[in-house]
This record gives structure tokens, sequence and C-alpha cells, in this order.
């Protein structure tokens, strides 16, 4: 049996956090979720209070905590463009301050610490699929660069303190994550169209609708966090984490149509500025560092459960 730790998860609160967090509860740990409830939601660990190895804490990473800790997953940030654009400075100083502080936390406590990066540090990429090695190719002054520079910088400060410090740091890029406790008003396009088709509303296409998206179910991402925060501590990364499925917006619409029995219409409007037009993993790296990982839930039966938990949360 693997000895029980104490793992600090910030974002805990949050869609993909709360599940982490119940995996983690699950696997034996004691686990400390920290949210400032800006965009998670007490809703999302309530099922989990019951629980003595369970604690939470609303505490904003910009600023010093204080714990003591085996593992860190740093999954704070907004993740939605409607939600980091709302504040964009308060969006960068998460993603910046936060990890600085949580670096530091782990370098005082000698514990590991995961990044949880994402795809966007990409921008709209010019190599298709994306590998670990490609630089990106992001709008420094553009509406999305308060997300996509934030999470940059934070990966420089994780391998910068690694170098410096000695720091047992990780870093993981997420691909569009979804599933259930994902938020009404999200903004990203899962929930957006399985929203507006539960509400019999037009389901709003933004551009042709043939750019490209590669879904993650939440299930499939929990186990690869777990498994990368498992590797040796010379696995470092940067690990692309997510399904290498392809599919463009305007099929994810129809596959939402098809399994809502939603009898609307897809309108169209105006692509948003920066907007990729492609994005899809090259795994193969997580495949060899995680054990032969790979996403199990394809993308219909991961939309099947996901619009089944909108029903059963009043979305309609």
């Amino acid at each position: 049996m693997k000895k029980a730790k104490s793992i600090l998860v910030t974002g805990g609160a949050g869609f993909l956090g709360s599940h982490l967090c119940e995996r983690l509860l699950q696997d034996g740990h004691g686990v400390l979720c920290v949210d400032d409830f800006s965009t998670g939601s007490e809703k999302n660990i309530a099922h989990l209070q019951a629980s003595p190895r369970f604690r939470w804490l609303r505490h904003d990473v910009t600023q010093p905590l204080a714990a003591e800790v085996d593992e860190i997953y740093n999954l704070a940030c907004p993740a939605s463009p409607v939600h980091y654009q709302a504040d964009p400075v308060r969006t960068l100083r998460t993603s910046v301050m936060g990890a600085l502080n949580l670096l530091e936390l782990a370098r005082q406590c000698r514990a590991v610490i995961l990044q949880a990066s994402t795809s966007e540090v990409y921008g709209d990429p010019s190599v298709h699929p994306q590998p670990e090695s490609y630089w990106g190719n992001v709008n420094p002054i553009g509406v999305r660069a308060c997300y996509d520079e934030g999470k940059r910088c934070a990966e420089t400060l994780f391998f910068d303190y690694r170098r410096q410090h000695g720091v047992r740091t990780k870093v993981v890029r997420l691909f569009n994550t979804y599933g259930p406790r994902m938020r009404p008003d999200d903004g990203r396009v899962v929930s957006n169209f399985i929203v507006q088709a539960l509400r019999g509303a037009d389901l709003t296409v933004y551009g042709s609708g043939d750019q490209t998206r590669s879904f993650c179910y939440v299930d499939d991402m929990v186990e690869a966090l777990v498994r990368m925060m498992a590797t040796p501590d010379e696995v470092a990364g940067p690990v692309n984490l997510g399904n290498p499925g392809e599919f463009t917006i305007l099929e994810l619409a129809q596959k939402v149509l098809a399994h809502t029995g939603a009898a609307a219409r897809i309108t169209y409007h105006p692509l948003p500025g920066d907007d990729p037009w492609q994005r899809q993993p090259d795994i193969m790296l997580a495949h060899q560092l995680l054990g032969g990982w790979e996403p199990r839930m394809d993308l219909d039966a991961g939309l099947r459960q996901t619009i089944a938990y909108f029903r059963g949360a009043g979305a309609s």
C-alpha cells in the first residue's frame, strides 16, 4: 500500500480541481483544497467535506501561503476566455505571482510541485499537431495574452526554480478539458453548446466552424495528472496532456445537437481576436513517460455524460 501524502491543490474548487481532489482522496491521501472562489464553487467540493482527510481554505494565491505538504498541484487560474479576459491584470497576477508563491512554498517544504500549464502557450500554431518542442506563436499584446503569456511566464519560473533552487518541478500543458462540473457560463465551446442546446437556443459558432480543437474528458486528464506527479524527479516536462482526436467546431456542434435532441439552429458570428485555427496535441511523450497513458473516453461518450450532468444541474 502506498504511503498517504499531504497534498495541496490550488484551484481545487474549480471544475478540474474538484475532480482531482476527489481522486486524491480516493487514493487515500490528505487534501488541502485552496481556492479564492472567483470561478470555483463550494458546490463542487461539498460532497468531499465529510472526509476527515479533506480541508479547504479560501485564499488568493497571489498572496503567500503557509502549509506543510508533500505535493502541490497548481491549477489556480481562470481557464476560459470569458473569465480570464474579464480582469486580465488579475489573470496575469494569478499565473505569475501564484507560481512564485507556490514555488517558494515548495522550496520551503521540499515538496514536488506540478504546474498545470496550457495548450494556449502554443498560440495560433504554425506546427500541427503541436509537440512540446514547438515554441509557439503567441501574440504578446493581444486580448488572450493575459492567459497565454501568464502561463508561459509560469513555466519559465518553474524551470528557473528547478535550475536555481533544486525544486522538484513538473510542467504539463493541458488541452481543452471538459466534463461534469463545468460552469454553465464557462464560455468554453463544449459548455456553451450544451447549455444553448438544452435551452433551445441557437448554437453560436464563431468564424466558419472549420477551426479544430481536441477535447479530453476530465477523468482521463486527472489520471494523467496523477501519473505525472508520480514520475521520477528527473521528469520535469513540459508534457502535453490531451486527447489527440481532432474535431471541427461545426462537428462538435452537430454532435451536441444529436445527443441533446435539440431542434436548434447553428448561427455564425465573427471570430474573436487571436483565436487559434488548429489545436491538437502530440501526446507521444506522455505515452512514453506516463506508463502508456492515453485518453480512454471518446468524444460521444464524454458528451453524453457531460450533457447528463448539465440536465441534472438545471442548465435547461
